[in-house]
Formats: C-alpha cells, sequence, structure tokens
C-alpha cells in the first residue's frame, strides 16, 4: 500500500512541475512579445535620435 501511495504521490508532484513549467514558459513567451513590441515601436523625439523606450 505504501509504494503504491508513494508512487501517486510522486505522479501527482512531476505532473504539478510539468504544469508549472509549462506556465512559466508562457508567461516568458508573453514577456518577450512585449519586450520585443516595445523595442519596435519606441517613439522617436524632436532631435531624430532614437533614445530607449524602458527607464532604467
Amino acid at each position: 500500500m505504501v509504494p503504491l501511495l508513494l508512487v501517486l504521490l510522486l505522479a501527482l508532484i512531476l505532473f504539478g512541475a510539468g504544469f508549472a513549467l509549462k506556465a512559466l514558459w508562457w508567461i516568458a513567451v508573453i514577456v518577450l512579445v512585449v519586450w520585443l513590441l516595445g523595442f519596435l515601436l519606441r517613439s522617436t523625439p524632436a532631435g531624430g535620435k532614437r533614445s530607449r523606450w524602458y527607464r532604467w
């Protein structure tokens, strides 16, 4: 009975980790797309020189 519970617990942990990793990949892709859009669509100031689109 104990080995069966351990196998089920391991399967549950691996399923949870797989779901979390897949969600993290989707978040990373969304952040990359937002960053690329901000990089490509940045505005040009009056001087004509392109500035950074972020304020760090």
